[in-house]
């Protein structure tokens, strides 16, 4: 009788569609939901702090110039990963982070320890042509950046924004966002989010 029913239902793909969606949901909610109870997923690592303002519109021209297409930002639990990255990524990093920028694809390399690993000079000079500080390397260089002032009149309201989703920027925090990237160039607010990259971890280590 159970084989009946069983063939009846793989040569009815009305009945086996709908059924396969209730068991792929079942399994999707089993996995996902005891995440969102979970403290070491929902809480913030000890001495996470929200992203500055000027580091908060580096973010912004990292994810317009389209970074997340060649780096990752998050290292795996394995020996190969955190001997070349350091300490594997940590969910608890990530609760300010909106939209998340883990990433997929590893043309250049993982970015997610790279804060305080150069110099903000070597940074300069590989976004403005990446050849002069690694030769063989097939990034794209970036100067504009050195010639476009941060447009600060939104930096505020972006962090009124992330504030509505959890993020705990202050009063004071929104209030002096514009001044904070007053006068600064592009090139400043990436680096600036490039060297705060990961160093929570690195510096609890």
């Amino acid at each position: 009788m159970a084989s009946l029913n069983h063939e009846m239902i793989e040569k009815n793909l009305g009945l086996m569609i709908p059924l396969i969606i209730v068991v792929i949901s079942f399994g999707a909610l089993a996995e996902i939901i005891p995440l969102f109870f979970s403290k070491q997923v929902v809480e913030p690592v000890a001495g996470l702090k929200p992203t500055p303002a000027l580091a908060l519109e580096g973010r912004d021209i990292y994810i317009r110039e389209g970074c997340t297409v060649c780096h990752t930002q998050m290292i795996r639990p394995f020996r190969a990963e955190t001997e070349r990255y350091g300490h594997y990524s940590v969910s608890g990093e990530f609760v300010y982070e909106h939209p998340f920028l883990w990433g997929s694809k590893r043309t250049g390399p993982d970015l997610a320890r790279v804060g305080g690993k150069y110099s903000d000079a070597w940074h300069r000079a590989h976004l403005y042509n990446p050849r002069d500080v690694v030769p063989e390397s097939n990034m794209p260089a970036f100067p504009w950046l050195f010639n476009t002032q941060v447009d600060g009149s939104v930096t505020g309201a972006k962090m009124e924004a992330l504030r509505k989703v959890g993020v705990p920027y202050t009063d004071d925090d929104i209030a002096g966002a514009a001044a904070a990237v007053e006068g600064k160039y592009e090139i400043e607010a990436l680096v600036a989010y490039l060297q705060q990259l990961g160093t929570v971890i690195s510096n609890k280590r």
